[in-house]
């Protein structure tokens, strides 16, 4: 934690680039403080790669003592939603930062961005375009062919601030012109030959209405957004590099007094999953999912629903430390991470997803016991609880064999097994349906093994877990897989569909059997279910029929892929 009590995001993790650029700016008097932002888009529901960028710009502004701004650049009111800015501020404080009463959007700033756009039209840097969209790109040139001038990139000074004034005013539709930087349209740097900078849209805006019906390009709102907020390091993904010309140029050419400095680093790529805000609209929109908080999807909204912990985003994101380049990181490790910090925080307790019914012939038919088990062997301070053993139990289908394998140490005919924390039990004889299916195995206990420990000393290799049938709490299950089947979605053959790869397996339904001390439980507590999984109560869950989500399956591939 920090000394203000908020998380740390990489306080204690590796080193990397950009914190060394900090610390040569401050040692070298360049600045006395840092300053960050986080400047989400509200055109859609954050995901785990935002995450990486909330805890790397809170994470260095704690460390290096500074302060990280939260911005809305919400200058495309046609893709924005107030849905959007408070899912946002939400997923911002659950990973938990705080952006204090630093709260800022584009759209503070319209006025001032328009007076900046008049700067540079006084300055002869900028002009008003009839080009449209289509003209413009031909225009533009390409890689190794420079682009050719518009016919109206000489207008006069005048004229261009008589035009972008009537723009504003609303005398042309939109399309019909635009305001244009007038750089070099033989620039290498494609981005600089005469982007464009006002745009005309009459679209409804979720804070400021219908007041404009200009609105500034991102790359001339965010860099002055920037520079007027005092941010030192404008740490942006590596798909803005080629726009770093364009960022710095906007912020000389319009006098502002404050020049921030863009730093790049690689975004995160997720494996069997997809990180396009684009991507994510259309899984929503066309009902490949249930919604921005599906438990399949990469939103912070998802995680949340399916039980992450921030603290185990938070450790992924200082894991994962900070690239110059792209690459892809492996979902496992995410999960690793979640399932250290599950399992010491988790509550045990025992449910069966695919239940056969087990009878102890030679326990007293409505006598209800009471067994102990501990509710967390990782911390003692979460104590025990009380478990009800009666005559007739439940345990998993797949914990009874006809005929075993070598090497199967659960309950077949003649085995004797230890029910966890109850006693030893064994196997006496089934009895199967007319298709075969095994409905009952009828068994015997020894009353001496009470706790699940023989007191002649002999041993058993086999423990399983159960619930009392009588007690159990019915529930639902939903048993998550990877959205994808394909390592990197995004990785397609020319004409391939991104969702052509959907896995449709990614969810499985099912009921089950919990033991009794989930009653009290509410959405968003977190268990550990016995030798099956971590598991979340599901906002979906009502009196009569919780449900669980599983977060992630006990088994950790990660830490053997790490060598640990």
């Amino acid at each position: 934690m920090s000394e203000n009590g908020t998380p740390a995001g990489n306080e204690t993790g590796k080193s990397n680039f950009i914190k060394e650029i900090i610390r040569e700016d401050l040692r070298t008097g360049k600045h006395d403080t840092v300053a960050t932002r986080f400047p989400p888009e509200p055109n859609g529901y954050l995901h785990i790669g935002h995450a990486k960028s909330i805890c790397l710009n809170f994470g260095i502004a704690n460390e290096f003592k500074g302060t990280c701004n939260l911005r809305f650049d919400d200058t495309n009111p046609s893709k924005e939603e107030t849905e959007y800015v408070d899912s946002i501020q939400g997923d911002v404080r659950w990973l938990g930062f705080d952006w204090e009463e630093r709260l800022y959007y584009a759209s503070d700033y319209y006025e001032k961005l328009y007076d900046f756009a008049v700067v540079l039209i006084k300055k002869g840097k900028a002009y008003v375009c009839d080009l449209t969209a289509d003209q413009m790109r031909e225009y533009r040139g390409t890689l190794k062919q420079p682009g050719k001038e518009s016919p109206w990139r000489n207008r006069t000074v005048e004229e261009n601030i008589d035009l972008f004034q009537r723009m504003r005013n609303g005398e042309f539709k939109d399309g019909e012109k635009t305001l244009r930087a007038k750089i070099d349209m033989s620039s290498g740097y494609i981005v600089m030959r005469d982007p464009v900078l006002y745009r005309i849209q009459r679209s409804h805006h979720h804070r400021t209405g219908d007041a404009w019906c200009i609105y500034p390009m991102y790359d001339f709102a965010h860099p002055l957004s920037d520079s007027i907020e005092n941010i030192t390091h404008s740490i942006c993904t590596l798909e803005f590099e080629n726009n770093r010309p364009l960022y710095d140029w906007v912020v000389n050419e319009t006098d502002t007094p404050h020049k921030p400095r863009q730093i790049e680093f690689a975004r995160l790529n997720l494996s069997y999953t997809v990180m396009s805000k684009r991507k994510l609209l259309e899984l929503v929109t066309k009902n490949y999912v249930s919604g921005w908080d599906d438990p399949r999807m990469p939103t912070i909204a998802g995680l949340r629903r399916r039980g992450y912990t921030p603290e185990a985003i938070r450790d992924f994101a200082d894991r994962i430390g900070v690239a110059k380049a792209d690459n892809m990181v492996d979902i496992a490790m995410l999960e690793h991470c979640l399932r250290e910090d599950l399992n010491k925080r988790a509550q045990r307790v025992m449910a069966v997803i695919d239940p056969v019914k087990v009878i102890i012939d030679n326990y007293p038919e409505g006598k209800v016991e009471y067994v102990e088990a501990v509710n967390n062997p990782e911390d003692e301070s979460m104590g025990k609880r009380e478990m009800p053993f009666t005559r007739e139990l439940y345990i998993e289908r797949t914990d009874f064999m006809e005929v075993p394998p070598k090497g199967y140490f659960r309950l077949a005919p003649g085995a004797e097994v230890r029910f966890k924390h109850a006693y030893y039990i064994k196997c006496e004889s089934f009895v199967k349906d007319t298709d075969g299916n095994v409905t009952e195995i009828h068994c015997t206990y020894d009353p001496s093994t009470h706790g699940g420990w023989s007191q002649d000393g002999r041993k058993v290799k086999g423990t399983i877990h159960w619930v009392s049938a009588a007690q159990a709490v019915s529930c639902g299950i939903r048993l998550y897989d990877h959205l994808f089947t394909k390592e990197n979605p995004d990785d397609l053959a020319e004409g391939e569909d991104y969702k052509a790869n959907l896995n449709p397996d990614s969810l499985k339904t099912a009921s089950a059997f919990v033991e009794p001390f989930i009653k009290d439980a509410k959405p968003g507590d977190r268990f550990q279910f016995d030798r099956t999984g971590y598991f979340c109560m599901d906002q979906d869950s009502t009196d009569s029929l919780p449900v669980f989500n599983r977060t992630v399956s006990l088994k950790d591939s990660w830490s053997k892929i790490a060598g640990k």
